[in-house]
């Protein structure tokens, strides 16, 4: 098996020292029957690698483990039962059956307007739908902490909003706030990331998409505290500016924070390779840099 001096390891966040490599070794050697499964969560309980809700932060150990089984580090088991992944094989998203007529009056005549929080509801094929029929991007399934919305007036869906887990490195963002890479490991859930923001096509009401992401930034903490057990202080997204201007965001008080780099989460060769965003944001709270910085969370 391969030294443990001559290379250095991180994963997500974490540095992995020889002393870490030589202990995992050693809990291998100790259970020499068990899973891949059973040796990721005893490692998550002698380290105390959990989540903030209290569960084993089982699936990004096992991660880490397969990686240094692939350096040549630790010897892993043989995989003992493949899960079925329904995600794998999900069918798209059906086309929804609605009335299209043009809705063309003004925000103040549309008013009530209605966000309804659909994830885990009946009404979340509806919102996958419209996603997925009339947003350029099409729908996609989210991973980790995220919530979805529909907006709707006088009994019709006229938006679709999905939010998410923030990404865990953009420059722009992280200057901005001026959190340390502790702070931000720590800090990053409490970020909201917004994935897709849709105005059904037929839609066509002044003043309407920047009304919208105003009255969300009022209520998604509370909803957020809702679902997972902590608030928001900062909402981020990005803006393509060879399709859109961004001007909505703006009109709500969002900030441009900068541009990405262009090269995605797992570039290896420091070249842009896909279009280049602006980075907007909005503090959801007036004390959002003290908050996001704290690194005792």
């Amino acid at each position: 098996m391969a030294g443990i001096a001559a290379a250095h390891y991180r994963y997500r966040g974490r540095e992995i020292t020889a002393s870490d490599i030589l202990y995992i070794r050693e809990l291998i050697g100790a259970h020499p029957g068990a899973s891949r499964r059973t040796l990721s969560q005893k490692l998550c309980e002698a380290w105390g690698w959990r989540q903030p809700n209290g569960a084993l932060r089982d699936m990004v150990c096992r991660g880490m483990l397969l990686m240094l089984d692939r350096a040549g580090q630790i010897v892993l088991p043989p995989v003992s039962y493949v899960r079925h992944n329904p995600l794998a094989q999900r069918a798209r998203p059906a086309p929804m059956l609605l009335d299209t007529t043009p809705i063309t009056q003004r925000l103040r005549t549309l008013q009530p307007l209605e966000f309804q929080q659909v994830r885990r509801t009946s009404d979340e094929p509806l919102f996958n739908g419209l996603m997925e029929e009339h947003h350029y991007l099409g729908y996609e399934q989210p991973v980790g902490e995220h919530l979805k919305y529909l907006v709707w007036a006088q009994g019709r869906p006229v938006a679709c909003l999905a939010w998410s887990s923030a990404p865990r490195h953009i420059g722009s963002r992280d200057r901005y706030i001026g959190w340390s890479s502790e702070a931000r490991r720590r800090n990053i859930r409490f970020l909201a990331y917004n994935t897709r923001f849709l105005i059904l096509p037929w839609v066509r009401v002044e003043h309407l998409a920047s009304h919208i992401l105003s009255r969300m930034a009022a209520r998604i903490s509370a909803d957020w505290e809702a679902v997972y057990g902590h608030a928001i202080y900062f909402l981020e997204t990005f803006v393509d500016p060879e399709r859109f201007r961004g001007t909505c965001y703006r009109a709500a008080n969002w900030q441009l924070l900068g541009l990405t780099t262009g090269r995605g989460k797992d570039d290896q060769t420091g070249r842009p390779n896909r279009s280049i965003k602006e980075v907007l944001g909005y503090a959801v709270h007036r004390r959002f840099r003290q908050l996001l910085s704290e690194s005792t969370k």
